[in-house]
């Protein structure tokens, strides 16, 4: 049967959450101290997690505490179902009592069959309209949650989910800064590797380009590692 999490430890993980902002620490140690603390607050739990969109926009899970979570959660995103993923969704908290009583997600619960998964329950991490992703406990025997470790679940993920949303806006730049960094310094790299097989062979930027483009196609090879090639005049005679 679930416990409420005193309020005053409850604000402390909270506390600790928001000191990441001022560290600037990452959003997987923000979920590691979320996902530990809310473990710990229902006796029985064997495992926590956060399921939230990476860089590339695919569902992966974040700041688990056990490699049960990692599996059970691969598999709602292999299947394209499961209890996490519905209350990510559906924007409200999905409580499972009893896996070997249900009746929803029949392709996820044949693939976790084997892993000791009988309770789950999982609250949608809500920043404002946006649903960001989902926190969730997993139970090796039923009826470790209820309906409290539904709202106690929510009571860590209301503010976290506030706190992960400005954690990442506040990444977003920084990672936008990399991506242009990459991408001015792969054109300089073409454009030099262009510079050298026009003085090569006497053609025009727009040929040396297709040349470029054609080594790539025909070594199935990205065009950046193709100039780096011949930047470091490693490509075959007369290529």
């Amino acid at each position: 049967m679930a416990q409420h999490l005193p309020l005053d430890e409850l604000s402390t993980v909270i506390a600790r959450i928001q000191g990441l902002l001022l560290t600037e620490e990452k959003v997987t140690t923000a979920v590691r101290i979320l996902a530990q603390a809310a473990k710990e607050s229902v006796p029985g739990t064997i495992g926590a997690g956060v399921s939230l969109l990476d860089s590339r926009g695919r569902r992966t899970s974040s700041g688990y505490t056990d490699g049960i979570v990692s599996r059970a959660d691969a598999t709602q995103y292999e299947c394209g179902e499961g209890p996490c993923l519905t209350a990510w969704a559906a924007e409200e908290p999905v409580l499972v009592r009893d896996l070997g009583k249900e009746s929803r997600w029949p392709a996820w619960r044949k693939a976790v069959r084997g892993l000791p998964v009988l309770s789950v329950v999982s609250a949608p991490l809500m920043a404002g309209r946006e649903s960001l992703g989902a926190l969730k406990l997993y139970a090796a025997t039923p009826d470790v949650y209820d309906k409290s470790s539904a709202a106690l679940l929510q009571l860590f993920a209301a503010p976290a989910a506030t706190l992960l949303a400005h954690i990442q806006a506040s990444e977003a730049p920084h990672r936008m800064t990399e991506v242009l960094q990459a991408s001015l310094y792969s054109r300089d790299l073409v454009n030099r590797a262009c510079g050298v097989l026009m003085e090569r062979y006497g053609m025009t930027h727009e040929a040396a380009l297709q040349r470029l483009m054609k080594l790539a196609r025909d070594e199935n090879a990205a065009l950046q590692h193709v100039s780096e090639r011949v930047l470091a005049g490693t490509l075959p005679a007369g290529a």
